[in-house]
């Protein structure tokens, strides 16, 4: 299939593993069965809201969702037999460097649940360790050159690029301030790297953008090199609601920005209200999809249009 994917769509993420189980459930050793089914059972919630939103009118060509294998993997299924965009994650949860989930059996797992989209989190600041940035190139470039010659998933690339220290002590320790002044520019330079080892996405999922011209310029650095179809969407990064309107707003007007993944900010109050019994499971479910709709509706309503051809 072409590389790229320039079509709007409106991911549900809800991969999170590590995270999940010990900031919603305060769980952080082994599982147990019974700890794993109440995991499954609060994703089956956020998939019931993603439904419940396709039921409202939110479109399903789209639209898709994010789930994981451990957790998800009936979800998954259901899914794909009901023609629904997924996506899967091949990181290795919770880790600073990128490693395959499941080692070097990555392969058979893609095979075995043929998600849309194969999605992988990548931690590059392209000023830090250079030998850490080339071993996760040289694994990622290993996946890119699978799924392109399996010809089946998509690749879709969640690319964040943290701080190092003395580029937050530069910005006077202020987050906000390397959101704004650096973040933009070591993204297009990650980008860029990453192309050049041999890295090949469909989609960059990126962190948001104050400035359109900053939008602009990654969407630039995505399409470079005659990659016209490449898409760029925006993660919510479990901002606040504001925050990623204000996000969403400014990346739909630029072309090449086709939709977003907004995860934690549609479905966490609603299971944190489940899991205090403070909501049900339908009340819950209907309050993500609730979310979901409303960041939907406003990416649409704030899309570029494009400029007629003269």
């Amino acid at each position: 299939m072409p590389r790229g994917y320039d079509h709007p769509l409106y991911f549900l993420p809800f991969d999170h593993r590590s995270s999940f189980q010990s900031k919603l459930f305060g769980w952080k050793s082994h599982l147990s069965g019974a700890q794993s089914a109440q995991i499954v059972g609060a994703k089956q919630i956020i998939y019931d809201g993603f439904k419940a939103a396709l039921s409202a009118g939110v479109q399903k060509n789209k639209s898709g969702i994010l789930v994981d294998e451990q957790f998800g993997a009936a979800i998954l299924r259901n899914a794909a037999a009901n023609h629904i965009v997924t996506a899967s994650p091949a990181e290795k949860s919770g880790q600073d460097e990128f490693e395959f989930e499941y080692g070097e059996d990555f392969a058979a797992h893609i095979r075995a649940f043929d998600p849309t989209f194969c999605k992988v989190l990548v931690r590059y600041n392209p000023q830090a360790g250079r030998s850490l940035n080339r071993r996760q190139a040289d694994r990622l470039r290993r996946l890119s050159d699978f799924l392109a010659i399996e010809n089946r998933s998509r690749f879709l690339f969640e690319l964040l690029v943290p701080a190092e220290k003395w580029q937050l002590d530069q910005c006077g320790g202020d987050e906000r301030a390397y959101d704004l002044e650096l973040r933009p520019q070591l993204m297009v330079a990650a980008i860029g790297e990453l192309h050049d080892a041999g890295v090949e996405p469909d989609i960059w999922k990126v962190e948001g953008l104050d400035r359109r011209e900053d939008c602009a310029l990654v969407v630039a650095a995505a399409r470079a090199g005659g990659r016209d179809r490449v898409g760029c969407i925006v993660l919510g990064r479990g901002e606040n609601e504001q925050k990623v309107r204000d996000w969403l707003k400014v990346a739909a007007a630029v072309q090449g920005f086709i939709g977003f993944a907004v995860g934690r900010t549609c479905f966490w109050d609603a299971l944190v209200g489940w899991k205090n019994k403070t909501l049900t499971r339908e009340q819950a479910a209907t309050e993500i999809a609730r979310r979901y709709r409303e960041f939907v509706d406003l990416f649409e309503t704030a899309v570029a249009v494009p400029e007629p051809v003269r």
